[in-house]
């Protein structure tokens, strides 16, 4: 738990310290953070955070990422991912349930942008909690989410180009 207050200070910490903005704004920024986690599993567009802010979008985008360093969709995206990864490691629900109580409209979109995010399908990371259940009974429960909770410093399509040019060696196609 202390991990994970702390992660909370240094959030608002970074929130302050990123700003030139005042402090009304950043409260309200603040509560569309908290209804983004509050209800990560609804469609959060910009236009409805917006709405919550009471700004525009333009500038409720900018103020966002100013303030907490990642664009609303990558930070609902990374709620999303950090809730399903919860429930695969906690729950015996499917993984089609899971993908669409946290959110996610396809499947496929879940399978694919998780792996993405934490570098393991699903499955995998449902086999590797059940195998080591154990292990983590001791653990807080608050720890062991903050240590699974993915960092999306960068955009999933940032990181598929990235893993592309890695294993093609070039950006181009037909480049040698």
């Amino acid at each position: 738990m202390g991990r994970e207050r702390r992660v909370g200070r240094e959030e608002a910490k970074e929130a302050l310290d990123a700003a030139s903005q005042d402090p009304d704004l950043l409260r309200r920024l603040l509560r569309a953070k908290d209804r983004m986690d509050a209800a990560s599993d609804e469609a959060w567009p910009v236009r409805r955070l917006a709405g919550v802010s009471g700004v525009s979008e333009a500038h409720f985008a900018r103020s966002f990422r100013d303030a907490f360093g990642v664009p609303p969709h990558r930070y609902l995206l990374t709620r999303r991912i950090e809730r399903a990864a919860a429930l695969l490691r906690e729950s015996d629900l499917s993984i089609t349930d899971i993908a669409f109580r946290t959110g996610w409209e396809s499947l496929g979109t879940f399978g694919r942008t998780f792996r993405d995010v934490t570098g393991e399908s699903p499955t995998t990371v449902r086999r590797r909690a059940k195998a080591s259940a154990p292990e983590l009974e001791r653990v807080p429960a608050c720890v062991v989410k903050a240590a699974h909770r993915p960092d999306l410093r960068i955009a999933v399509s940032e990181k598929r180009r990235r893993a592309a040019v890695a294993i093609n060696g070039s950006r181009r196609k037909g480049a040698r």
